[in-house]
C-alpha cells in the first residue's frame, strides 16, 4: 500500500515579491519563473498576491494617468486572492482549494512560508478524467484590428482571460491578459505623458502569439497536460478539423477532477 502523498510531496520552492518592488520587476519575475499569480511579501509576511492580471488592470486604468510604470509599486496591484495550508496536511485537500485559488501558500510548523503549490504543480500528480471536449473555457473571437483598449475593457468588465485572433473566418493567434499586461508596462515605461496616444494605436495583431497552435479534440487528457506542462503554458486551444471549439487551461482542467 503506498503512503499517503501530503503537501509537502508536490509543493514548489516559493516564489515571491516584496509589496515595495516596482510593477516592472514584479512582470519581469513572474514571466522568468514561468508563475502567474507571485506571492507578495512586506517584512517576510505574506500579505497578498499580484497576478499578470492585476498588473493588466492597473496599467490600463485611466486613475493611473500617465505615471510611468517605474514609479508604481506591487503594493497597487495585491489581492488577498490566495489561502494556505500546512505542508504535512493530505494532498487530496489542494483539489478545492486549486478549484477556487490560484495558488496555495504552504507553512511550515512555525507558520512561515516554505512553499506553494499551484495547479501546474497538482496537475503533476493528479489527472482529471474523461475527454478533452467536457473540459475547456469559451474561446471569444476577436479581429486583428481590435485595438488593445478594447480588448482591456472586456477583460476587466467581462472578466475574459484569452481570446482567439480571428482573420475573417480563420483563426491566426491568440492574445492573453499576459501579452496585455506586457505591452501595458511596455508602454507605460518607454512613453510616459504620450501613453494613452500610443495606447490607441496598439492592436492584437501587434501582441498576438502566432501562428495558433491547436490540439484536437480528440486528444487524451493526458497528452493535454504534459504538453502544458513540458512547454511551462496555461492554455492549449482545442480544435474540430479548422474551429477552435474551446481553450484546455490549467485552471479547466483543475476544475473537472
Amino acid at each position: 500500500m503506498k503512503p499517503k502523498l501530503t503537501v509537502k510531496d508536490v509543493m514548489s520552492k516559493p516564489v515571491s515579491i516584496a509589496k515595495s518592488a516596482l510593477i516592472p520587476e514584479a512582470l519581469d519575475k513572474m514571466l522568468a519563473e514561468g508563475i502567474d499569480p507571485i506571492v507578495v511579501t512586506n517584512d517576510r509576511v505574506v500579505v497578498g498576491t499580484a497576478s499578470r492580471r492585476t498588473i493588466a488592470e492597473k496599467m490600463g486604468s485611466k486613475k493611473t494617468g500617465n505615471i510611468p510604470a517605474s514609479q508604481i509599486r506591487v503594493a497597487s496591484v495585491t489581492r488577498e486572492d490566495f489561502t494556505s495550508v500546512y505542508q504535512d496536511q493530505d494532498v487530496d485537500l489542494l483539489i478545492p482549494l486549486l478549484q477556487r485559488y490560484k495558488i496555495v501558500v504552504v507553512w511550515d510548523e512555525e507558520h512561515r512560508l516554505i512553499g506553494q503549490v499551484t495547479t501546474g504543480d497538482l496537475l503533476k500528480i493528479v489527472k482529471p478524467e474523461g475527454t478533452i471536449e467536457t473540459m475547456i473555457e469559451l474561446a471569444p473571437r476577436i479581429a486583428l484590428d481590435d485595438r488593445v483598449v478594447q480588448l482591456h475593457r472586456r477583460m476587466v468588465g467581462d472578466g475574459a482571460t484569452r481570446f482567439v485572433v480571428m482573420d475573417g473566418h480563420k483563426p491566426v493567434g491568440i492574445v492573453t491578459e499576459t501579452d496585455i499586461a506586457k505591452i501595458l508596462v511596455k508602454l507605460k515605461s518607454e512613453i510616459d505623458k504620450h501613453f494613452e496616444n500610443a495606447l490607441r494605436n496598439v492592436t492584437a495583431s501587434d501582441i498576438m502569439s502566432s501562428p495558433i497552435i491547436t490540439m484536437p479534440a480528440k486528444t487524451p487528457v493526458t497528452k493535454v497536460v504534459e504538453t502544458m506542462l513540458s512547454k511551462n503554458i496555461s492554455t492549449i486551444p482545442i480544435a474540430d478539423g479548422e474551429k477552435i471549439v474551446g481553450f484546455a487551461t490549467r485552471k479547466s482542467l483543475i476544475d473537472a477532477i
